[in-house]
């Protein structure tokens, strides 16, 4: 353990990549507008200066701590290179906050009234390149851009996609998808990173509420609604509440009074998946078909094996996601009924999966319009809701049981130790405990671990991030590594750290991480196998259950 001196205190630190980071484990807030902590130091904004014991001015995102180095954080020449930073920063700026999506939340507005700075001195000169609103769900506003290049870094960093890049140089840069290319013709997945690293209004979550508020108010039209697992421990942080709170019930309240008529939880349709899923597995190993076998709940994954790896769509699971699963239950079940089908995702990716043409059965959309997490906050927050001091409320009949195994897909390994779960013999609360200590659980971008079910030890992986995906298909190519079982996440940690929960920080991502379990533990029933209405749900649907419940792409998923 080191030491170093930040604005006269003393601060201990220990493998610290930075001065920055020390600074902000020891509660300094120093600002900066390019730095992430999952991300390559760009040290672009210049925002995060300090002065160091010489006098010194630098940037605490680029300057390597040292025991005993002394640093300060907040004097005057700083508070004026700050200033004058964001003046430039916003005379570069579409400054029309009071339209922007992202006001009350975006970081620039935020250090610009910590600052005292209210308008440039310099000529506005922003980024006239047109708005591109091609995908369904990532609004790109290039005028709103401060060039920070954080989307760049997560797009080509931690996804290895790289959709955007930055284009021309010095005051010509901007950032571009290429070639005059929109979003939507490149190989975005819709994952939502790239709008959840973004300080600013430049890339945003498409904004669907008015079309929930239409649905609400529309005579005679019945609002159905299912809520992921990862919403409960993302929400209630934007209303004061901790993640290891548990807010289900708080979440189906609100709902209730924002108008909907039923409201119902996604892990439910999770359990149908985890049945479908270890039953697909099972059967390929019976039948000696090629393994892995790959996840198919995630749909940022699918999009991404269809541009980079359509040779393996055969080896993912045709298990359709829960999100699809629970639409063709609501669309049965309501079959007689006006229903508005709606889901409230953690992910953003599924307003794209929500609009692809398998999802159409029977001539219908199985899903009329997916929220994320941080649009259902907007809504109570519009309706002025004390969500905090909301009763609980439980899920609507006939869809209200579910179990431990099903709230836990919202975190990376989630999937696969539900499937452990249920393929193992005995459902004890012990053997459940032993599960979690396989080796399933943890947020490392990828995790390899053997589990012995009867006869047979399965190879298992688990990734999340599609950079760690990529890798992990490199080696098992390549013959290096073999695995029975793989599940994919494309968004880092799974839904809890999906593109359309509120940004958060790894450690407010390791607090959702432990909820999650937390309400996993509070269940009585832990296995998808022992959910009691999963019986009457197979009845319902009869002959049909594989058509309803499975997706198959065409030409391995090229359409």
């Amino acid at each position: 353990m080191k030491t170093m001196f930040i604005d006269g205190i003393e601060c201990e630190f220990e493998n610290a990549r930075n001065v920055l980071e020390v600074a902000q484990q020891n509660h300094f807030d120093i600002p900066s507008l390019c730095y992430c902590e999952n991300l390559s130091i760009y040290g672009g904004c210049r925002l995060c200066v300090v002065e160091n014991e010489r006098g010194g001015i630098e940037a605490a995102c680029t300057m390597v701590p040292r025991d005993g180095m002394v640093v300060r954080t907040n004097t005057s020449r700083l508070r004026k290179h700050r200033q004058m930073v964001l003046e430039l920063l916003l005379a570069n700026h579409n400054s029309d906050c009071t339209s922007c999506d992202q006001s009350g939340r975006c970081k620039l507005q935020e250090y610009c009234n910590r600052y005292g700075v209210s308008r440039p001195r310099f000529p506005i000169n922003y980024c006239k390149e047109p708005i591109d609103d091609s995908s369904p769900s990532i609004i790109r506003d290039p005028s709103k851009c401060i060039l920070c290049g954080k989307c760049v870094r997560v797009c080509e960093e931690i996804q290895n996609i790289g959709a955007i890049d930055f284009a021309n140089r010095g005051i010509e840069a901007f950032i571009s998808c290429g070639f005059g290319k929109k979003l939507a013709e490149t190989k975005c997945v819709s994952c939502g990173q790239c709008a959840a690293a973004c300080p600013t209004g430049a890339l945003t979550v498409r904004n669907e509420v008015s079309k929930m508020w239409k649905a609400i108010h529309e005579t005679g039209t019945k609002v159905a609604v299912q809520v992921a697992p990862a919403v409960r421990v993302g929400i209630g942080e934007e209303f004061g509440i901790p993640a290891y709170v548990p807010v289900m019930g708080k979440i189906v309240s609100a709902l209730k009074r924002l108008g909907v008529d039923y409201v119902f939880d996604t892990s439910l349709s999770a359990d149908l998946t985890i049945m479908e899923e270890s039953a697909e597995f099972i059967s390929k190993l019976e039948k000696g078909e090629k393994l892995p076998l790959f996840t198919s709940c995630c749909p940022a994954w699918i999009k991404h094996v269809e541009n980079k790896h359509p040779h393996l769509m055969p080896q993912v699971s045709t298990c359709g996601s829960p999100m699809e699963m629970f639409g063709a239950l609501i669309r049965q079940y309501y079959s007689d009924e006006d229903v508005f089908s709606v889901a409230i995702m953690p992910c953003t990716a599924k307003k794209a999966e929500a609009q692809r043409p398998e999802l159409v059965k029977d001539g219908e959309r199985l899903i009329d319009l997916v929220l994320t997490t941080q649009e259902l906050v907007r809504m109570i927050k519009e309706a002025g809701i004390d969500f905090a001091n909301l009763p609980d409320m439980e899920p609507d009949s006939p869809f209200s049981s579910y179990t431990g195994a099903g709230v836990i897909f919202g975190v990376t390994g989630g999937v696969t130790e539900a499937v452990i779960r249920r393929v193992l013999a005995d459902k004890s609360t012990a053997t459940i405990a032993s599960v979690a200590e396989c080796g399933v659980r943890g947020l490392e971008g990828i995790k390899t671990f053997e589990v012995t079910a009867g006869d047979l030890t399965l190879r298992i992986a688990v990734a999340n991030g599609l950079a760690n995906a990529d890798r992990l298909i490199e080696k098992i190519e390549s013959g290096e590594v073999q695995y029975d079982f793989v599940e994919v996440m494309a968004c880092p940690n799974g839904c809890i750290g999906g593109g359309g929960q509120p940004p958060a920080c790894n450690s407010r991502k390791a607090e959702r991480n432990d909820g999650l379990f937390a309400a996993d533990e509070e269940c009585d029933l832990r296995s998808s196998d022992l959910n009691p209405a999963l019986d009457g749900i197979y009845k319902m649907l009869g002959k049909r259950t594989h058509e309803l419940l499975h997706v198959h792409y065409p030409d391995h998923g090229k359409h």
